[in-house]
C-alpha cells in the first residue's frame, strides 16, 4: 500500500462511518465462522452483510431492489459498503433468506451487552430496578407468506420485544405469526430479577403466580372490574393521584384466584383511572404508577424504529429472512445508540441520525479531495478473518 493510500486509510479510520461500525469489531471477535457451501466462494462475507444491512436501515431504502441499485450505481455505497466485486441479486437474497442467522444472533447479543454496559441508566429510574417493557408489533406480510397467519385474506408477522426502559434500548426479541399469543413470550423476554411492564392484554392470574415463583417481577395493568379479595389496605396520601393501594388475591375463589398475594394500585391521570397489579412490594404506590407510565417507551421505540429505519419494508419473505431483517434493524439501532452516547452524550434521535448521514457524505467528499484521485478508497474495518470462502 502506498504512503498516500495509508494516510488516506488512517484518515478514514477516524471518521464517522468507521466510528459507527466500531462496536462490531468486538462483537465479531468470537463470531462463528461463516463458510461457503460447496466449492463456490462467497460473494458476500458476513462483514459485508452487516455493513449492507446497517446501510439499508441508516439510509431509509424502500426495498431490497432499491438497495442493490444503490450499491451498484452509487460511488459511495459501492466503494465503502458493498463487496469489492459487487453483489448479484440472487446471491444477496439467498444470503438473507438462508444463511448467517447464527452469526447475526451472536452479533446482536454481543452488541446488546456492549450497549447495556456503555449507556447510562436514566437518573429518574435508578431506584426502580431493572425495568423491561414487553409488547408485540405487527408487520404487514404478503399473501405469499403462508406461514404468517393472521386472519382470512390477511397475512401478518409479529415481533415480540423486551425493551430496557432505563437505557432506552431493545433487549431480547422473538418472531411469530401475527395471531400468536404474546403471553407465552414473557419467559423469553423477561429474565428472573427483572421487572416486566405489561399492558392489560397480559393479565392472567395463573401467570402472576408463575412469574412470582420464578422471581420475574411484574407491573401489569388490569381491568377495573377485576375481582379482588382484600387482605390488607395500605395508606394513601390525600394529595396523591393514587386513590387505592392494597394487598389482595385476584380472581374468584375456587376458580381462577391467585395463590400468591398481589398488590393492586389504582390511580388517576387526566380523568382516566388505571388499575395496576404488581409484586413490587418494595416501592411506593406513586413509583408503581410511574413504572406503568414508562411502558409508553416501547410504543415510542416501535413507532420511531419503523418510521425512521424502515425496518418493516420487507426484503425477505421467509421466517428465517424476516428474523434476519429484524435483527439487522435492532443492530443498527444499537450502533446508533452507542454512537450518539459517545459522540453527543444523548439518546438516539432523528436529528442526530440525519446529522450522521450528512457527516458521512461530507467526510467522504473531503477525503476524495484530499487524495485528489476521485472517490476515496475502501474503508478497511479490520474485522478479522471470521469468514472464509
Amino acid at each position: 500500500m502506498s504512503l498516500l493510500s495509508r494516510t488516506h486509510c488512517t484518515r478514514l479510520h477516524r471518521r464517522s462511518l468507521a466510528q459507527l461500525f466500531s462496536p462490531l469489531k468486538a462483537a465479531l471477535s468470537h463470531c462463528p465462522v461463516l463458510e461457503a457451501r460447496g466449492n463456490k466462494p462467497l460473494q458476500m462475507t458476513f462483514e459485508d452483510q452487516l455493513k449492507i444491512s446497517t446501510y439499508y436501515h441508516l439510509e431509509e431504502h424502500s426495498s431490497g431492489r432499491h438497495l442493490l441499485q444503490v450499491l451498484a450505481q452509487e460511488d459511495f455505497a459501492a466503494t465503502h459498503i458493498g463487496p469489492p466485486g459487487g453483489i448479484q441479486k440472487s446471491a444477496f437474497f439467498e444470503a438473507i433468506n438462508s444463511r448467517s442467522l447464527e452469526q447475526m444472533v451472536h452479533v446482536y447479543e454481543h452488541l446488546q451487552k456492549q450497549a447495556t454496559a456503555k449507556l447510562p441508566i436514566a437518573k429518574d429510574f435508578s431506584e426502580l430496578g431493572d425495568l423491561v417493557a414487553v409488547d408485540g408489533s405487527l408487520i404487514d406480510a404478503t399473501l405469499s407468506m403462508l406461514w404468517a397467519d393472521y386472519r382470512k385474506g390477511v397475512k401478518k408477522a409479529k415481533v415480540h420485544l423486551g425493551f430496557d426502559i432505563s437505557r432506552g434500548i431493545p433487549q431480547k426479541v422473538t418472531l411469530s405469526d401475527g395471531k400468536a399469543d404474546e403471553r407465552p413470550q414473557v419467559e423469553r423476554l423477561v429474565a428472573p430479577g427483572q421487572t416486566g411492564v405489561f399492558d392489560r392484554y397480559y393479565q392472567c392470574y395463573k401467570n402472576f403466580d408463575e412469574w412470582q415463583a420464578h422471581k420475574r417481577h411484574f407491573v401489569c395493568r388490569i381491568k377495573a372490574s377485576s375481582r379482588k379479595t382484600v387482605l390488607q389496605v395500605n395508606a394513601v396520601a390525600p394529595d396523591s393521584h393514587v386513590f387505592y393501594d392494597a394487598m389482595v388475591l385476584l380472581g374468584t375463589e375456587n376458580n381462577n384466584q391467585t395463590e400468591r398475594e398481589v398488590r393492586v394500585v389504582g390511580y388517576k391521570v387526566d380523568g382516566i383511572s388505571y388499575w395496576v397489579a404488581t409484586d413490587r412490594f418494595d416501592l411506593t404506590a406513586e413509583q408503581i404508577a410511574l413504572i406503568y407510565k414508562l411502558r409508553w417507551t416501547i410504543e415510542s421505540f416501535f413507532a420511531w424504529w419503523k418510521r425512521h429505519l424502515k425496518v418493516y419494508h420487507l426484503i425477505a419473505r421467509s421466517p428465517y429472512g424476516l428474523l434476519m431483517q429484524v435483527l439487522a434493524g435492532l443492530i443498527t439501532y444499537l450502533q446508533l445508540a452507542i454512537y450518539c452516547n459517545e459522540e453527543h452524550g444523548e439518546r438516539v434521535s432523528i436529528e442526530r441520525v440525519r446529522e450522521l448521514r450528512i457527516k458521512i457524505r461530507n467526510e467522504a467528499a473531503e477525503d476524495a479531495v484530499f487524495v485528489g484521485l476521485g472517490p476515496p478508497g475502501s474503508i478497511d474495518l479490520d474485522f478479522g478473518a471470521y469468514a472464509t470462502s
